[in-house]
């Protein structure tokens, strides 16, 4: 859902100025890309770690809490 937020915040649809969205961030900073890049590569960063970060915990506890996958263990 993050993903989807900021992917519609970057195209408009989504949140709108002043709220402070990651995808709005993205789009804002496109212009200033070639004299200061760092303006879209932190945001994009904290975007991509926080996926990262919610896919690991996901696949962690689906792993840990699926029944199924127990019955090998000793």
């Amino acid at each position: 859902m993050i993903l989807y937020t900021s992917a519609l915040s970057f195209l408009g649809l989504g949140a709108q100025r002043p709220e402070p969205e990651w995808g709005l961030m993205l789009n804002d900073s496109r212009k200033f890309v070639q004299t200061a890049p760092w303006t879209m590569f932190y945001p994009g960063l904290a975007l991509t770690v926080t996926v990262l970060a919610f896919n690991l915990l996901g696949d962690g506890l689906r792993d840990y809490l699926d029944p199924r996958l127990r019955v090998g263990r000793g």
